[in-house]
């Protein structure tokens, strides 16, 4: 942790006085000219790095240009805490703020930290509007005021944050190669058993997978005022990453307001994929407080029939081979918004060899998988550490 300051020489600030917003508007995304789109379902939580982006070809309608350094800040559904700085020139979705910092009150590399904070977070939530996905508006962000320390102190803050993101980032990149050799497991199955790759179609109609399902078929969805503290969970597909279901930050619903929707039901050991936004996710539901969960039109989720042809958890691990992934992502990109769904989800084909070998594949990746949780854990440590950094000095700051 740095050495602090007294808190006497810290300042209160408008927020526009710390930023300001960037509203260079695009009409036409194809003549931008640019080569990168980023939309919010390409940021990561709780991640300053942009990982994954689209074209500026994919998308319709008016974006935002923003330039290498700026920040992108997603101001719709801000309690999923997408907050990246761009490493390169393109546009991004209008549901986001592109924010430079103003270097005499805030350093540049400074402010996302400071907006990552538990402080800045739970004051954007506060002034965000509208139900559904409440968002917030500059106007409104631009009146806040936050205590600052002087520039010097913000460098020690930055010097202790990077060293934290530093080794996340280390973390990462080893749980990234541990997740790459799950999929190698399967994709070792294309050329052993290259007549066994069945279509989900095929598998269903074989009664050896149930019928897909997701929760494009209800009649009408939760709003805000259906949520509760606790309840069943409603997963979006941001709710599934790194190979398992993460709660905090889902939204719940009471098993009153369940009964009056018809939408997707997953159970206990059900196979969940992402098919909209981000697509190729996939996790198996357990350690439910429910139940049951209830999906959006963002997952499908993929039951078992037949445990002699199928084991559920090879199909986890089937979903994540490179193989499979391709076919997700070539399926995605015939849609205006990446989508992929319950019909063209039966197309997708999957190696289904012998019971005993997919025994075999689903013990080594167990294993392998292990390792990559426990590195995954380490990661959510270092990240909690690069939180405790900023947020505990800033909420202390504001009493």
């Amino acid at each position: 942790m740095p050495e602090y300051t007294s808190k006497n020489s810290w300042h209160k600030y408008r927020f526009d006085e710390m930023a300001v917003m960037v509203n260079n508007r695009i009409d036409d995304p194809s003549e931008a000219d640019v080569e990168y789109y980023v939309g919010l379902e390409h940021l990561d939580s709780e991640s300053l790095t942009i990982r994954r982006w689209g074209s500026p070809s994919d998308v319709e309608a008016t974006k935002l240009r923003f330039r290498a350094g700026d920040i992108i800040f997603g101001r719709r559904r801000v309690y999923q805490r997408k907050l990246a700085v761009a490493h390169f020139d393109g546009i991004c979705s209008a549901h986001a703020m592109v924010l430079r910092a103003k270097p005499e009150v805030a350093l540049q590399e400074f402010l996302p930290y400071f907006m990552q904070s538990d402080l800045f977070m739970e004051r954007a939530k506060e002034i965000s509007v509208g139900s559904l996905s409440p968002t917030i508006n500059w106007k409104t962000l631009a009146e806040e005021e936050f205590s600052l320390p002087p520039l010097e102190e913000q460098w020690r803050i930055v010097a202790a944050c990077e060293a934290s993101r530093r080794t996340s980032e280390a973390y990462r990149n080893l749980f990234i190669k541990a997740s790459a050799l799950l999929g190698a497991c399967v994709d070792a199955l294309a050329d052993e058993f290259a007549g066994s790759f069945q279509s989900i179609g095929a598998l269903v109609d074989k009664k050896i997978l149930a019928e897909p399902q997701d929760g494009n078929h209800g009649e009408k969805h939760p709003t805000a005022r259906d949520y509760v503290a606790e309840g069943i969970p409603f997963l979006m597909a941001a709710d599934i990453r790194n190979g398992r279901v993460d709660l905090l930050g889902c939204h719940f619903i009471s098993r009153a307001v369940s009964e009056g929707l018809r939408i997707g039901f997953a159970l206990e050991g059900d196979v969940l994929l992402t098919h909209k936004g981000t697509v190729g996710q996939s996790a198996v539901l357990k350690g439910l407080r429910t139940d049951y969960a209830m999906l959006t039109p963002q997952v499908t989720y993929y039951r078992v029939m037949d445990k002699n042809k199928l084991f559920p958890q090879y199909l986890y691990y089937a979903f994540q081979a490179a193989n499979f992934q391709r076919q997700m992502v070539s399926q995605g990109r015939q849609s205006t918004r990446t989508y992929v769904g319950i019909t063209k989800q039966r197309t997708l084909t999957l190696p289904i060899p012998p019971v005993s070998i997919q025994e075999n594949v689903v013990e080594r990746c167990r294993a392998i998988e292990a390792t990559a949780q426990e590195t995954n854990r380490r990661m959510d440590e270092v990240n909690r550490m690069l939180r405790m950094i900023v947020s505990k000095s800033f909420i202390d700051s504001e009493r």
